[in-house]
């Protein structure tokens, strides 16, 4: 088994710009839809991603909080995690996150309105690096 730390993951994380967002939805289904990262990927267990406010995906974590995010990397590498979802609407914070490829998406920028985004904070990393793996609890 590989002995990966949080810092190793950041690395390897920041090689792979999509992965894919998955919520429960209110009938109790899981959806799943690709995100990316915007290589913001100074990793503490928080990830950030942007979208529209009266999205499913915001209603299903308004519903419930509890997401997973997957990731595919080069190399047979791919990462599982686990974790809990806010929803912040400061524009502040969004500044903190936001980069110019976001200005594709939303056209006024931070101030683009009914943009909010979404805070996944993981509690539990699972990885897999070829026939290595790991697991890495997040505090």
């Amino acid at each position: 088994m590989s002995e990966m730390n949080l810092s190793d993951l950041a690395a390897k994380m920041r090689e792979i710009d999509i992965c894919m967002l998955m919520t429960h939805t209110d009938n109790g289904a899981i959806a799943g839809r690709p995100m990316s990262n915007n290589r913001d990927v100074e990793y503490d267990g928080d990830s950030y991603f942007f979208t529209w406010d009266k999205s499913r995906m915001t209603s299903d974590i308004e519903g419930n909080s509890k997401v997973a995010l997957t990731f595919q990397g080069a190399k047979a590498f791919s990462i599982s995690l686990e974790g809990e979802a806010e929803l912040v609407r400061d524009k502040e914070a969004f500044r903190e996150h936001w980069t110019p490829d976001l200005d594709d998406w939303f056209k006024e920028g931070v101030d683009t309105p009914g943009v909010v985004m979404i805070k996944v904070h993981a509690t539990r990393a699972h990885y897999w690096d070829g026939m290595d793996e790991g697991e890495i609890k997040i505090e």
